[in-house]
Protein backbone atom coordinates (compact mmCIF):
# COMPACT_ATOMS: atom_id res chain seq x y z
CA UNK A 1 0.00 0.00 0.00
CA UNK A 2 1.43 3.07 -1.16
CA UNK A 3 1.07 6.53 1.01
CA UNK A 4 0.46 9.93 -0.37
CA UNK A 5 2.71 12.26 1.62
CA UNK A 6 0.76 15.69 2.84
CA UNK A 7 2.05 18.60 3.20
CA UNK A 8 0.02 21.82 5.24
CA UNK A 9 -0.27 25.13 3.64
CA UNK A 10 -1.60 28.00 5.50
CA UNK A 11 -4.57 29.66 2.93
CA UNK A 12 -5.55 32.98 2.89
CA UNK A 13 -8.84 34.46 0.90
CA UNK A 14 -9.03 38.43 0.45
CA UNK A 15 -12.17 40.60 -0.58
CA UNK A 16 -14.93 38.89 -2.28
CA UNK A 17 -12.62 35.28 -2.27
CA UNK A 18 -13.17 35.46 1.66
CA UNK A 19 -16.46 33.18 1.01
CA UNK A 20 -14.40 30.34 -0.11
CA UNK A 21 -12.69 29.68 3.26
CA UNK A 22 -12.91 26.14 4.47
CA UNK A 23 -14.56 25.97 7.89
CA UNK A 24 -15.89 30.10 7.89
CA UNK A 25 -13.04 31.08 9.00
CA UNK A 26 -11.53 34.81 8.93
CA UNK A 27 -9.50 35.29 6.20
CA UNK A 28 -6.87 37.10 7.93
CA UNK A 29 -6.20 34.06 10.25
CA UNK A 30 -6.11 31.72 7.41
CA UNK A 31 -6.96 28.36 7.50
CA UNK A 32 -4.25 25.65 7.18
CA UNK A 33 -4.72 22.48 5.05
CA UNK A 34 -3.66 19.17 4.33
CA UNK A 35 -2.68 18.81 0.45
CA UNK A 36 -0.79 16.02 -1.62
CA UNK A 37 2.56 16.86 -2.25
CA UNK A 38 2.47 18.07 -5.61
CA UNK A 39 -0.03 20.07 -5.13
CA UNK A 40 0.01 23.06 -7.38
CA UNK A 41 -1.41 26.59 -6.79
CA UNK A 42 -4.13 26.07 -10.06
CA UNK A 43 -5.09 22.68 -8.13
CA UNK A 44 -5.33 24.65 -4.63
CA UNK A 45 -7.85 27.65 -6.13
CA UNK A 46 -10.00 24.65 -7.89
CA UNK A 47 -10.25 22.48 -4.74
CA UNK A 48 -11.33 25.81 -2.85
CA UNK A 49 -13.89 26.14 -5.87
CA UNK A 50 -12.61 29.49 -7.01
CA UNK A 51 -12.94 30.22 -10.71
CA UNK A 52 -9.33 30.44 -12.11
CA UNK A 53 -10.16 33.56 -13.68
CA UNK A 54 -11.24 35.49 -10.03
CA UNK A 55 -7.61 34.41 -8.72
CA UNK A 56 -5.99 37.39 -9.94
CA UNK A 57 -3.05 37.89 -7.30
CA UNK A 58 -1.53 34.98 -5.85
CA UNK A 59 1.42 35.40 -3.40
CA UNK A 60 3.20 32.28 -1.54
CA UNK A 61 4.95 33.61 1.21
CA UNK A 62 4.69 37.00 -0.29
CA UNK A 63 5.98 36.47 -3.73
CA UNK A 64 3.84 37.22 -6.85
CA UNK A 65 3.00 33.75 -8.69
CA UNK A 66 3.36 34.38 -12.32
CA UNK A 67 0.15 32.89 -13.87
CA UNK A 68 2.32 30.60 -16.53
CA UNK A 69 3.63 29.49 -13.27
CA UNK A 70 0.37 28.68 -11.72
CA UNK A 71 0.22 24.93 -13.23
CA UNK A 72 3.69 23.66 -11.58
CA UNK A 73 4.40 22.18 -8.15
CA UNK A 74 5.59 25.03 -6.20
CA UNK A 75 4.17 24.51 -3.30
CA UNK A 76 6.01 23.50 -0.01
CA UNK A 77 5.04 22.23 3.76
CA UNK A 78 4.33 25.00 5.70
CA UNK A 79 4.08 27.69 2.52
CA UNK A 80 1.28 30.90 2.72
CA UNK A 81 -0.61 30.55 -0.08
CA UNK A 82 -3.09 33.89 -0.35
CA UNK A 83 -4.84 35.01 -3.20
CA UNK A 84 -7.03 38.20 -4.10
CA UNK A 85 -9.61 38.94 -6.85
CA UNK A 86 -9.49 41.75 -9.54
CA UNK A 87 -9.90 45.33 -8.15
CA UNK A 88 -11.25 47.53 -9.85
CA UNK A 89 -10.93 51.63 -9.11
CA UNK A 90 -9.73 54.68 -9.90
Amino acid sequence: MMSTLLMKIQVKLYASLSEHMPDGRPPHEGAVLDLPDGTSPHTLIDHLDIPRELAHLILLNGVYIDPEDRDRPVLKDGDVFAVWPPIAGG
